[in-house]
């Protein structure tokens, strides 16, 4: 080597430092989608209740301080989902000051079930298979009636402090809650009870709920609008005599059934407007009972109930979007995906109950993704995980979200515009019916 190309060399590494060799200098891959997923992702111990819940802190950090939780389901009758949310309402009333539980259930059938778990009123068994019949029959089955022995049993030990059950939904109004609606004002101003009496007479239900709900779809648009009418001016009347907030809410909720029933499923548009006002009044009675109350509140819906974003035409505003605007940061939901399993669903044609069998889940879908996670099952924070994965998430691809008919979908969900946290199991299986 001549001087002349040795001190070039000497006078580049005085400028640039010491030379490097190139392989030490090349930057490690970007991660993947599934590798920001696993470091994001919490591990859950089980999905039964009882036992130790420490894997659940990590949710109660991501729930932090809201007032009301919305937990989802993929399907409407998959065991492990009932059974997540009866572990995880335990964990939160004794661990986050939570005091009721919210089914996506009539009104009146929460009202028979909190006078059992708060007062001991009633055969469970009894109010489940009278109330939780047709579009609710999911809802009789042993995980719910465990978590309702539970919840009595904590009110035995802590009276003073009870837990409380709630339906928010408005398919059926039961005869009892006009009866005392009637009698609350009657008692206050006999004038305005006994014209009340009038306003009501021919809608108290004289029938089964299953029977009365298809008996109410059954009838011409321009009766069921007049009826709608009627309760609409009952509930006017309730309010100008003074009565308690309780007894308008209740007249509410008898003036709530009438209006889902009064429009024209005829015409497309008046279903969505049908859906959008379910939604609505589901999430108004949540709120109330919320603000009545004072309670933090755990909501039990289907995925899409509890979410923001809706991935149907037909459901053009979901209950999670109302009370994300009623409560703002104060109301959080968990989206429940899987990615093999059964649940129970009818066929198409409503005809039959059936216990169906999916999965593993298909190349391109959101569970085919999630379920390559390190975690057999695993909760994650959507609104902090990191890229790319964040990215990802924000995409629309198919993914199960069943209903009470099936098939149904998959149905293309952006995972999180729609929910904030995540929970995905790699396995469920389909609910125990009772009376089946």
């Amino acid at each position: 080597m001549t001087w002349k190309r040795t001190s070039t060399i000497l006078t580049l590494i005085v400028i640039l430092g010491t030379v490097v060799p190139a392989a030490a200098t090349t930057r490690a891959p970007a991660p993947t989608v599934v590798e920001t997923l696993d470091r994001a992702a919490h591990p859950l111990r089980t999905v039964e209740p009882g036992g130790d819940t420490r894997d659940l802190r990590p949710l109660d950090q991501m729930i932090a301080d809201a007032e009301v939780v919305g937990v989802g389901e993929a399907t409407h009758s998959s065991h492990d989902f009932f059974a997540l949310k009866d572990r995880l309402f335990r964990h939160l009333v004794e661990k986050k000051g939570f005091r009721t539980f919210a089914l996506e259930a009539p009104w009146s059938t929460g009202l028979r079930l909190d006078d059992y778990v708060v007062y001991g009123k009633g055969d469970p068994r009894r109010i489940m298979r009278e109330e939780f019949q047709r579009d609710y029959l999911w809802w009789n089955n042993t995980d719910y009636l465990r978590l309702v022995a539970w919840m009595r049993e904590y009110n035995i030990r802590h009276p003073a402090d009870p837990v409380r059950f709630i339906g928010d939904d408005t398919a059926w109004t039961g005869p009892e809650v006009y009866d005392e609606v009637v009698a609350r004002v009657s008692a206050a101003d006999p004038a305005s009870g006994e014209r009340l009496n009038g306003l009501y007479r021919g809608l108290r239900p004289t029938v089964p709920t299953g029977t009365y709900i298809e008996s109410y779809l059954g009838k011409p648009y321009a009766e069921r609008r007049e009826m709608a009418e009627r309760t609409g001016e009952a509930l006017e009347l309730v309010r100008r005599t003074g009565a308690d907030g309780g007894t308008v809410q209740d007249a509410t909720a008898i003036d709530r059934t009438a209006r889902q029933y009064a429009f024209d499923f005829e015409e497309p548009g008046q279903i969505a407007e049908a859906m959008r006002y379910r939604d609505q009044a589901m999430a108004a009675n949540v709120l109330w009972w919320q603000r009545h109350t004072g309670t933090k509140v755990l909501l039990s819906a289907h995925d899409a109930h509890v979410g923001y974003k809706s991935y149907d035409p037909a459901y053009p505003k979901m209950q999670g979007a109302f009370l994300r605007d009623g409560l703002g940061a104060a109301y959080v939901n968990i989206g429940l995906t899987f990615d093999r399993g059964s649940f129970n669903a009818t066929d198409q044609d409503e005809t039959a109950v059936r216990r169906w069998t999916v999965g593993p889940a298909a190349p391109g879908s959101n569970e085919r993704t999630l379920d390559r996670v390190r975690y057999r099952d695993y909760a994650v924070d959507l609104r902090t995980v990191g890229s790319p994965a964040r990215t990802w998430l924000c995409q629309a691809r198919p993914t199960y979200r069943i209903g009470t008919a099936y098939p149904d979908g998959p149905h293309d969900v952006a995972l999180a515009r729609t929910h904030d946290i995540l929970v995905h199991l790699h396995r469920v299986t389909a609910a125990r019916l009772r009376e089946r």
